[in-house]
């Protein structure tokens, strides 16, 4: 029988779990990882702030300066399946080291960019690097770290890293532009680079499918082509709107191209995704877990961000400082979620952290012109910030649990690209909501602003109690 979301070591009332104790090599190599992972997760918002700057030096037009962030999503999410098989049959710790590599040759283009498509090709290079990186650096750990309670704690501080990142990015990418220049927003990962690529080939163990199998050429390709469509139609809507053509006809041929990829898997001798793995429980209602907790709160920062700058008047930086709050919310999440998890099992840990998420950020609902509402703000992003994190690791140890060793890269593949696409879809879907509210209002801007970003976080708060229900119903703790 297959254990499926919550095996039973990872509830705590089943077998003696293992210690959680770690070997000095398994620290350093989780230091690589998390390091390497991290990073990723910054790059993916510490250019926001910097827009302005950048578009200015470089040269960039207003209307194009969506690129910079579009040629990274398209990339980290639309290549992340993949090369998570890649991986499997490559080798791990070969295709961590040829992402580390390449982030660093993209970072320092990137920092040196003087021409709009230099820098657009030096983002693609970092989206590629997060789509190889990302996955390996996930499967490597699981293959550290046996199931049981040190596995726990390293994806408790895996997961907190990459949902911190995001807004760390924020933070730093004021921080440096204001104090230096958006081109150290860049070259920060120049040495970071160096470093792994140094240390990470004396402390990671080389990993692969223990089969060897053939690519799934037919199914990469379609795949590939449809997420891309998806994400570039979601960034598209984001930018302009959803009834935008260009919006219309991307999301039209992503269906087309997974509808034509899940056809192929069903005939392919060694499928891109074996369809049976999306009927286990965890892997399924997992990888939703974790497209929603991060579709949720990465757009709740970009609300807030709404919020503080249009409402509140603060500058870009304070913003982005705002949310160091958040940061040790998510920081604090990581760490406690494995506790909880061995308490109560995933299952609850889940539906908990969802639930007090929810609860946390309906009660944003409240925040007004007032100056004083910035300490509604940064208690609620606070509670919600560790609740989201708490959901996270429990999304990760389901989504990850009870895997042959052969399967440890396609599943990280597919947890990269929930958290890739949650991160991705979330933005646009509340910035229709905040557009539908403002669009021919004649109030003045801050009252506009203020009805648009409370009804965006009802909507925002309404998703985290729905799929709290919906995993209480339909994730199973043990297959049948």
């Amino acid at each position: 029988m297959t254990t499926n979301a919550t095996p039973a070591h990872t509830t705590g009332t089943g077998p003696t779990r293992r210690a959680a104790a770690m070997s000095g090599r398994q620290r350093v190599a989780l230091t690589v990882l998390l390091t390497a992972s991290f990073t990723l997760a910054v790059d993916f918002s510490i250019l926001n702030v910097a827009l302005p700057s950048i578009g200015t030096d470089v040269g960039f037009a207003i209307q194009n300066l969506q690129w910079i962030a579009t040629a990274f999503a398209l990339c980290s999410a639309g290549f992340t399946l993949l090369m998570g098989r890649v991986a499997d049959l490559a080798g791990r710790r070969r295709m961590f080291l040829i992402g580390m590599a390449l982030l660093g040759a993209g970072s320092l283009a990137g920092g040196l960019a003087t021409t709009p498509a230099l820098l657009v090709i030096a983002r693609v290079a970092q989206g590629l690097a997060t789509a190889i990186v990302v996955p390996a650096a996930l499967a490597l750990l699981l293959s550290a770290f046996p199931e049981g309670r040190a596995r726990e704690k390293a994806l408790g501080l895996n997961g907190s890293l990459m949902a911190a990142g995001f807004t760390t990015g924020a933070i730093l990418g004021g921080l440096l532009t204001d104090l230096l220049s958006w081109r150290w927003a860049f070259l920060i990962n120049v040495p970071i680079a160096v470093g792994v690529l140094i240390v990470a080939p004396l402390v990671l163990t080389e990993s692969r499918a223990a089969a060897r199998m053939k690519l799934d050429v037919p199914g990469a390709i379609t795949v590939t082509a449809g997420l891309l469509a998806l994400v570039f139609g979601l960034t598209t809507a984001a930018a302009s709107s959803w009834a935008n053509p260009t919006t219309v006809v991307s999301l039209a041929a992503a269906l087309v191209f997974l509808v034509w990829f899940v056809l192929i898997e069903r005939r392919a001798a060694h499928p891109l995704l074996p369809l049976a793995i999306l009927a286990r429980s965890n892997v399924s209602w997992g990888n939703l877990t974790g497209l929603v907790a991060f579709a949720t709160e990465t757009s709740l920062v970009f609300l807030l961000t709404l919020y503080l700058q249009q409402v509140l008047g603060f500058t870009p930086l304070a913003a982005g400082l705002s949310f160091a709050v958040l940061g040790a919310g998510t920081v604090i999440g990581g760490l406690v979620g494995p506790a909880l998890i061995a308490r109560f099992g995933n299952k609850t840990a889940i539906v908990g952290g969802f639930l007090v998420q929810g609860a946390a950020t309906l009660a944003l609902v409240l925040l007004s012109s007032s100056a004083a509402s910035i300490w509604l703000l940064l208690g609620a992003t606070f509670v919600g910030g560790v609740a989201n994190l708490v959901v996270i690791v429990g999304f990760m140890v389901t989504a990850t649990s009870g895997l042959a060793p052969d399967e440890q890269g396609l599943a990280t593949g597919l947890t990269t690209m929930s958290q890739q696409v949650g991160i991705t879809l979330g933005t646009p879907i509340m910035s229709a909501v905040f557009t539908a509210v403002v669009v021919g209002s004649t109030a003045p801007l801050a009252e506009t602003v203020l009805r648009g970003v409370s009804t965006a976080i009802w909507v925002n708060g309404g998703l985290c109690i729905a799929a709290a229900v919906v995993i209480a119903l339909f994730l199973r703790r043990r297959a049948e």
